[in-house]
């Protein structure tokens, strides 16, 4: 018997999964403990320590589990790992795993691996310094867009979100659960309780928030973290849609005020949505953070 104890995640698990975090280092947008314990109850995700390695599994469709992280025997434990999903009967499957990861399979067991990569789950990375300055001909749009929100709208300002302002921010995201039909969509329901969820937690969960306001009333804001050493990750932007300027100003500003400090921004994937894709490739990124499913050959 594989005797692999599967964990819920809790608020109390925050220092275990940190500690392997910091072992890793990886800009993959997954790898905060506030996304794993956020996204949790959607993806159905529970980990365990398995000789010194920490592993998620998630079962949300069908059973798959994270690469290991950790000091520990990755051999002995991928063994451990395909031991449990003989017993449980399921053919074995590796989700979100980097290119760099795969390599490390592939050493470890030459041939025996293949790795479709999901164009859909790729995280976006840009440099810091360009989504603040937008400099250049390619952001030269981009730079118009903003010039033109703050000609039109002399009263805007950017501030941090606190204990003061949170509930504007919460408010605001309830209309814009009803201006995008979030209910008719699982998939933004969803998201829409993680954005609740990490505005509610967010100074117990470590994360940064910035928001928009105009004529008082706040229209955007913007929640995220760093990942590593050198990437902040945004985990979740919302603007009103109708406002033109929006978002090009709250991701420019939350990036300045937040980020700056920081070589790289990780706006995370765009999950096959055409205008998002096409949103996020405007932003000119330096490089896609590719990831995929490995199973057996």
């Amino acid at each position: 018997m594989s005797g692999i104890q599967w964990k819920q995640i809790t608020l109390e698990d925050e220092s275990i999964i940190k500690s392997y975090y910091e072992k890793e280092q990886s800009r993959s947008c997954e790898y905060t403990f506030a996304n794993n314990l956020l996204w949790s109850p959607h993806y159905q995700t529970k980990y365990a320590v398995i000789e010194d390695m920490l592993v998620f599994i998630s079962s949300e469709e069908t059973f798959s589990v994270s690469f290991p992280l950790g000091d520990g025997n990755r051999k002995r434990v991928m063994e451990v790992l395909f031991s449990y999903f003989e017993e449980m009967g399921k053919s074995f499957r590796m989700h979100m795993v980097t290119p760099d990861q795969f390599q490390e399979l592939e050493a470890l067991y030459p041939g025996k691996f293949r790795i479709e990569y999901d164009r859909d789950a790729a995280d976006y990375i840009y440099e810091s310094e360009k989504l603040i300055s937008l400099s250049g001909k390619k952001l030269h749009s981009k730079r118009n867009h903003l010039n033109r929100f703050k000609e039109e709208h002399a009263n805007w300002q950017y501030e941090s979100i606190t204990a003061e302002n949170k509930q504007e921010c919460l408010e605001m995201a309830e209309k814009w659960r009803e201006l995008n039909g979030c209910e008719e969509d699982e998939g933004k329901e969803a998201e829409f309780c993680v954005t609740l969820n990490a505005l509610k937690n967010m100074e117990r969960l470590g994360l940064k928030g910035g928001l928009i306001r105009m004529d008082g009333e706040v229209i955007a804001f913007s929640l995220g973290e760093p990942v590593c050493r050198d990437t902040f990750v945004v985990h979740i932007e919302k603007a009103y849609a109708h406002i033109q300027g929006a978002y090009p100003i709250i991701n420019q500003q939350f990036a300045e005020h937040e980020a700056a400090d920081y070589q790289y921004v990780n706006r995370e994937e765009d999950m096959g949505a055409e205008g998002l894709r096409k949103a996020k490739l405007s932003y000119r990124p330096v490089f896609l953070q590719e990831k995929g499913l490995v199973t057996f050959q």
